[in-house]
């Protein structure tokens, strides 16, 4: 066992006490310690830039739940007293709510500090903030009178139609139209999507493409973006798609992309990070609704704009094209019938 030691140089720290390493030690030292000739490099850069972990958002909503089922008897009354009214625990006073719950004033404070938070005054912060992201999936909706049948083919059906006449109304068909020359001379193309609309999307912009006789390739793994745009050059065309416009992996592979040479295009909010970060923005401000049961009607909105690319680019294609089609019916004629009118190989 290694005796516990205060005065052990910096390498040392981070090697076998990561969990007392509080801050970056400067270049100075990390020289001096690990040899200013013979530098291990990794560890330089470790040790310089500071030990980066993945953070994960706490849920303090399910940590209180957990304390009303398996606290003591004093937890049990204060997390009950704020889970019967969430926003009177943010605003309510310790005196209040230690009077409301039966308890002395230092049970509040224990109770919030087994929350990880150093006071009341940090819970009601965390506890707004969770409140502030997730508060339509804790209040139930208003009774309707409508049926259930009613209710829901309003809610879907009503909900993709609003959504689709907003991005007819505030899409650039300018920007579709200039996005579309440029995958049309294409050599590769590159379509980064993360997450589960951004995904679909990529995948989906990467069917309508194909058929076109353009390479066309959809990664929507983090790694793949980023590994594909480094061996992008000039005649390479990349896609970007994110509803929040940061998905870090498509904003990095975009730039990777960028300074190699390619053409970047996105679908993204304005003004975001992946916006910025591309020469062509198809601005897509995502809206959604409060019914928390309906699936996001944004995906429509996404499809009209993959489907508004897709039309776009054959606009500056020959007739080949249209050849190529005609082939990938003829192809699938034996298993879908002779209808001319089914839908091209979907």
């Amino acid at each position: 066992m290694i005796p516990p030691r205060r005065n052990h140089p910096p390498a040392w720290r981070a090697r076998h006490r990561p969990g007392l390493w509080t801050r970056p030690a400067s270049r100075r030292t990390v020289r001096r310690y690990c040899g200013a000739r013979q530098v291990n490099h990794g560890l330089e850069q470790r040790l310089t830039e500071g030990i980066q972990e993945m953070s994960v958002t706490p849920d303090i909503i399910m940590d209180i739940r957990n304390i009303a089922r398996n606290g003591s008897k004093v937890e049990r009354k204060i997390a009950e007293v704020f889970l019967s009214d969430l926003h009177f625990a943010c605003s309510a006073s310790i005196a209040v709510l230690a009077d409301k719950a039966g308890v002395s004033e230092p049970s509040i404070t224990r109770l919030c500090r087994a929350l990880n938070c150093t006071g009341l005054r940090d819970f009601k912060l965390r506890l707004a903030q969770a409140l502030a992201i997730g508060e339509f999936y804790l209040v139930p909706p208003p009774p309707s009178t409508n049926s259930p049948e009613e209710r829901i083919a309003a809610a879907v059906c009503d909900a993709a139609i609003e959504t689709i006449v907003a991005v007819r109304k505030d899409v650039s068909m300018g920007t579709i139209m200039t996005a579309g020359e440029r995958l049309s001379k294409a050599r590769q193309v590159y379509i980064y999507g993360s997450g589960g609309i951004s995904s679909l999307g990529a995948i989906e912009l990467q069917n309508r493409l194909f058929r076109f006789s353009i390479p066309a390739i959809a990664h929507i793994d983090g790694q793949m973006q980023q590994m594909t745009a480094a061996v992008a050059d000039p005649d390479t065309v990349t896609i970007g798609i994110s509803l929040s416009g940061s998905a870090p992996a498509a904003v990095a592979a975009t730039e990777i992309a960028r300074r190699y040479g390619a053409r970047t295009i996105s679908i993204a909010p304005g003004k975001s990070p992946l916006a910025q970060a591309s020469e062509i923005n198809v601005v897509f401000e995502p809206r959604e609704y409060d019914n928390v049961k309906k699936p996001a009607s944004v995906r429509y909105g996404l499809m009209a704009i993959v489907d508004l690319i897709a039309m776009a680019t054959i606009e500056y294609l020959d007739d080949a094209s249209i050849e190529r089609m005609r082939r990938v019916r003829l192809t699938l004629s034996e298993l879908k019938g002779r209808n001319r009118y089914w839908p091209l190989g979907d």
